[in-house]
């Protein structure tokens, strides 16, 4: 079996496609809407389907089949025959129906490699890619704010929420789609071909282990985030902190003429972004930047609007890179940072009451992320736990030790903070809390522990399903646990 060429286009003839899409969260559904607006012949296959999802396609008239086990899934492709498999991001390598299409020789899509192949509808908009292990979502935010802040029609779009395919089909178009692009979705994209993606700039952030259950491996899931620098056109924008984001550029097949652009904690040399006493500047993007470097904003302007964490420094750095590239200025980076708001459960404090700062990052979802959390507060009451998906928390424990007065573990499964505790910080007070009403137990728990000056932070280093909704109805009932227990009105 063999897909047809020359589907690279939106006016390309799409109809009779016969596509077997696999999940029906918001990204599937985007899929099957797209595909059923190009007059593709669709067939979604899921576990489950929320009704609203339900509903939609039975308006449209495509047709789904619950499969409740692989094995089924398996059975639907076999009787549907199609021509191409698209997977939601939460299908791994390991997944029958992947064996399947292989076996098959039916192509494995992912919504970004048909995001690629029909992004003209209304008119060509550049991308620029950005992952990372931690702090994908702000960078992606603030760049789009800033391309916005220079006056171009600029979304944010891909992992962060809004599908990709729902601003490809937008009725106005955009000039810029800042995408920011998870490891899973870098896994199925090609790094030749009609499908593969050649972004005007991108970024990977950082690089630590995580998804590692999804992955199989570290290598892996390096080798899945490296793919974002593939075929970029203009500039690949890598972190001077990180030594691995330093090889995967190396690595990378890049177009002629592509720049490396690094940032970190450094002063910069010709060609980066980095500090010069206080303040964040650009040496990549001025006309004379072999002796010259220009100033973006200073570390105490920054420590005013909130943005002075070591954390939120690079991803400004990285924003700042990939926006500079494309042709925003420095001065629409500054009076962007000026209007900027981070997203809720990002480092936000929740309340400040008796000398105690109590501070929700639940969107710390992984080790690395908490890492950068957890470094930027003095004394620290920290709360932890959930799914850690794999991955292993020594090192944090090990890094923040001296400055933790106590760890409260959450999540089902609480094995991995109770051997960690016992093997790296005995000495440390330890609880564990289970039964009803979580984060009620855990705040109650983290004030007996909490002195003037500390901070207790929610910064779990694990998701959040285990126990929740996801990580914001974690952050929310923290929140409401907070001010319930300081007496402030719940919002």
């Amino acid at each position: 079996m063999s897909l047809r060429a020359g589907l690279t286009s939106w006016h390309a003839d799409w109809t009779d496609l016969k596509v077997l899409v696999v999940g029906l969260g918001v990204t599937g559904f985007s899929v099957a809407d797209t595909l059923w607006e190009l007059g593709s012949t669709v067939l979604v296959t899921t576990r489950e389907a929320g009704e609203n999802h339900r509903a939609m396609l039975d308006a449209l008239g495509v047709e789904y089949v619950l499969a409740e086990d692989e094995a089924a899934l398996v059975v639907t492709a076999n009787d549907f025959g199609p021509d191409v498999v698209i997977v939601s991001p939460g299908i791994n390598p390991r997944h029958a129906i992947v064996a399947w299409a292989k076996d098959a020789g039916v192509p494995v899509w992912s919504d970004m490699e048909l995001a690629w192949r029909v992004r003209d509808k209304v008119r060509t908009a550049e991308w620029i890619l950005i992952t990372g292990t931690n702090g994908k979502t702000t960078t992606t935010q603030l760049t789009s704010h800033v391309l916005t802040t220079a006056g171009f029609r600029t979304a944010a779009v891909g992992n962060i929420g809004t599908p990709i395919l729902d601003a490809i089909r937008d009725p106005l178009g955009f000039d810029f789609l800042v995408v920011e692009i998870s490891s899973f979705q870098l896994h199925w994209l090609p790094g030749v071909g009609e499908g593969a993606l050649r972004p005007m700039s991108s970024a990977c952030l950082n690089v630590g282990d995580d998804h590692l259950d999804w992955h199989g491996t570290a290598a892996a899931y390096r080798a899945a985030k490296g793919a974002v620098y593939g075929n970029t056109r203009v500039a690949v924008v890598y972190s001077k902190v990180d030594p691995v984001t330093e090889a995967l550029v190396r690595d990378a097949n890049v177009a002629e003429g592509c720049e490396a652009i690094g940032f970190g904690f450094m002063t910069p040399d010709t060609g980066e972004l980095g500090t010069i006493e206080g303040l964040l500047v650009d040496r990549a993007f001025v006309p004379d930047r072999r002796n010259t470097a220009h100033e973006i904003v200073t570390v105490d302007h920054l420590a005013e609007l909130g943005f002075a964490t070591p954390h939120m420094i690079l991803n400004i750095l990285a924003a700042s890179g990939l926006a500079l590239s494309v042709g925003a200025s420095a001065e629409a980076v500054a009076e962007a940072l000026d209007s900027f708001a981070l997203d809720h459960h990002r480092c936000e404090t929740v309340a400040e009451f008796d000398g105690i700062r109590w501070v929700d990052d639940s969107k710390a979802t992984n080790a690395h992320a908490a890492n950068a959390s957890l470094r930027s507060f003095p004394s620290l009451v920290w709360i932890v736990g959930g799914l850690f998906k794999g991955t292993a928390i020594d090192e944090l424990v090990q890094a923040h030790a001296s400055r933790l007065r106590a760890v409260i573990a959450i999540g089902l499964d609480r094995d991995e903070p109770r051997r960690v505790m016992a093997e790296w910080a005995p000495h440390i007070p330890f609880a564990e809390i289970s039964g009803d009403d979580i984060m009620r137990q855990a705040v109650a728990v983290a004030a007996e522990h909490a002195h003037d000056g500390d901070t207790v932070l929610l910064a779990p280093a694990a998701a959040s399903m285990d126990q929740f909704v996801d990580y914001a109805d974690r952050g929310r009932q923290f929140a409401a646990a907070v001010r319930a227990h300081v007496g402030l009105d719940d919002e």
